[in-house]
This record gives structure tokens, sequence and C-alpha cells, in this order.
């Protein structure tokens, strides 16, 4: 009898052996019988926890989401001295999240997911969002009301621009790596855009 019908916790077995299926095959490039298999569990047993591979899919990103908010939480509240330098840390956390958790990264931003169609990733998804939405609002407090951005549009610009750099110069092959080091890249792109918003002094 395979060893899965005893787990403590099939489910998170499942889930476990998705994220290196995720690393290896990318999101879509495994079947939900290859997880059953590397899990050690019949293929019947995965369909008592997830109603197909998109189920399961939408589990590694829930909880890649959670992981994902915590480490942004950590970096924008993690006693930095300005604005600026918290709008900085959560980029880095951002590139340090898809470096360190591939899989988890993956099935977040890769696999096609609906959001709509799964309101429980929807939720937690925003809670990193809020994040970045937060910093802004700090940034651009020192603005007249009338002259602030909206804090949804630069944390989405943030967003695009951490999430280009991880997709350009920390994904795919050697030769597309950018001649300087990501977060240095990142940093100097987050710069030059809050400068030309107005919400940083222009360099002497």
């Amino acid at each position: 009898m395979k060893r899965g019908y005893h787990h403590g916790n099939l489910r998170q077995a499942l889930v476990d052996a998705a994220l290196i299926l995720i690393a290896e095959q990318g999101p879509t490039g495994f079947t939900l019988s290859e997880a059953a298999k590397a899990a050690e569990v019949t293929p019947a047993a995965v369909y008592r926890h997830f109603a197909g591979r998109d189920d399961l899919i939408a589990e590694v990103a829930r909880q890649g989401y959670e992981i994902f908010a915590a480490l942004m939480e950590f970096a924008f509240d993690n006693g930095r001295p300005t604005a600026l330098a918290a709008f900085e840390a959560t980029g880095r956390a951002y590139l340090a999240f898809a470096r360190k958790y591939p899989g988890h990264y993956m099935a977040m931003f890769e696999s096609g997911l609906s959001l709509n169609a799964h309101p429980d990733l929807a939720l937690v998804a925003q809670k990193a969002r809020d994040v970045l939405e937060r910093a802004a609002e700090r940034l651009s407090q020192h603005l007249p009301q009338g002259k602030r951005p909206p804090s949804t549009m630069v944390s989405a610009h943030i967003w695009a621009m951490s999430h280009g750099v991880v997709e350009l110069y920390m994904r795919g092959a050697p030769g597309a790596r950018s001649p300087f080091p990501p977060e240095d890249l990142l940093e100097a792109g987050i710069g030059i855009y809050l400068r030309g918003l107005g919400l940083l002094p222009p360099d002497r």
C-alpha cells in the first residue's frame, strides 16, 4: 500500500510535490497523475483534496502569496529610516522571493490562473499589493493633495518594474542577463521613476 494514505497531511504532500514539478517543468508541464506519483499516492487520492490540476496549482499559488506578503510586510516595516528605503526594500524582497521560491513564483505569475475564479487567492494577493500601496502613500505625503499620483498606479508601476527585472534578468538563458546586478537595476529604475513623478528631489 502506498504510504500516502498514511500521511499526516496528504494535501500538503501534494503541494510539495507540485512545487518540485513546477520548478522543473513549469506550472502547465505536469499532470495531476504525475503529482500523485511524486507524492507516492494513487491518482484517486488526489481528488479527495483537489478538483483538478488548476485547483492544486491555486493552492501552491495561495501559499506563495502568503509567503510573499509576509516578506513584503517585513521589508516595508523593518525600521526603514525613510519612505524611499522602505520602497526599495520591498522591491528587493520581490527579487529575493522569486530567487528563493521559484515554484511558488511560477504558480503565482506564470500559470495563467484567474484570480476571479479563486477568491481566496485574490484575497491574499491583495495583501501583497496593499504593502506597495502603503509605501506609495508614504512617499507622496509631502505633495499637495491635488498633485499626488494615485498610490494604486505607483504601486502597479513598481510591481511591473520588479516583475520585469525578474523575468528579463533573473530567469532564462545566462546570455539574457543584465550586466548589472538585478537589485541595482531595480533600485536605479525605482529612483528614476519616483523622481519623474516628483516624489523624490532630483540628484544634486
